[in-house]
């Protein structure tokens, strides 16, 4: 029972603190600005915009089953697709249960038995390897700016690139010997996947016909798609938003456009995770890629 309400009270907690970040934000921009923005949104831009996000899952997905099969949890690429958009909608809509990643990993353990620290290092490391490009790229694109707030870390952001990748090598030699094996598969999916998300933002700019800025933009979405990790928020949830309205005050950008993107990814993000719940009702059976269990 005490678990119970220790989990009923970080979710409350959670809520409270996105309706707050939300009201926040509401506090310092017009909502009628971003309300039109969003209106006139090109649908064509909007739905390629949707397919690339879509991508970014797909390959998502399937940088995961490369560590769950390194563990020896040999599901077939069908199975864990199916488990991941369960895991998607698990995150976004049902807080108060139990968490996508949590429930991933419950399935994982209770199909193939590969050890519950396996199975947590496996969920964990693929949480790092996305951040560690979402923070490459955005230090990639703040060298590629020449925006005054980033020119004087330069040489910071130059150094950091190589420097990231090398701690996380080392991380993953030292404590998760046993996925080392995939650290450059992952390494390379987790490239394809950020990519494939900053062409998502990028049709989001166009559809909402922002043509300025464009570089700026981008640096300020990989900087809050790594603050949104932090499970402080339901789903991202505020602190995206609010990422958002700092980056475009920091960087001299229109406010009012950084929440309309900001607004536009998060409808994409709940449109595709909504589709998981076929799976909260449809028993998911999980399947090696003989087929068999």
């Amino acid at each position: 029972m005490t678990e119970k309400l220790r989990k009923k009270a970080i979710t409350a907690l959670k809520i409270v603190v996105s309706a707050a970040l939300i009201y926040f934000i509401f506090t310092k921009i017009d909502f009628k600005d971003v309300w039109e923005t969003l209106k006139k949104s090109d649908p064509l831009y909007l739905f390629l915009a949707l397919l690339f996000f879509v991508l970014s899952k797909l390959i998502a997905a399937f940088r995961l089953n490369g560590y769950f099969h390194q563990i020896g949890a040999k599901l077939s690429h069908l199975s864990n697709l199916r488990l991941y958009l369960l895991g998607m909608f698990y995150n976004l809509f049902l807080p108060g249960g139990i968490g996508g990643d949590a429930y991933k990993g419950y399935v994982v353990q209770k199909a193939y038995q590969p050890g519950t620290k396996k199975v947590v290092s496996s969920l964990l490391l693929d949480r790092l390897s996305g951040m560690l490009l979402l923070f490459m790229y955005a230090c990639a694109l703040a060298l590629l700016s020449e925006n005054s707030f980033l020119q004087p870390f330069f040489w910071l952001f130059f150094a950091a690139i190589p420097l990231s990748v090398i701690v996380f090598w080392f991380v993953n030699k030292m404590f998760f010997p046993t996925t080392l094996p995939v650290f450059w598969q992952s390494f390379g999916y987790s490239a394809l996947v950020q990519l494939a998300q900053l062409v998502c933002v990028l049709f989001i700019l166009m559809a909402l016909s922002i043509q300025l800025n464009t570089l700026e933009y981008l640096f300020v979405f990989l900087v809050s798609s790594i603050v949104s990790v932090i499970p402080l928020t339901i789903g991202g949830i505020g602190s995206r938003e609010v990422t958002f309205l700092y980056g475009a005050e920091w960087m001299g950008l229109n406010e009012n456009f950084s929440i309309s993107i900001s607004f536009t990814f998060f409808l994409i993000t709940a449109l595709t995770s909504f589709f998981g719940i076929w799976y909260h009702f449809k028993k998911l059976d999980l399947e090696s890629p003989d087929h068999s269990k």
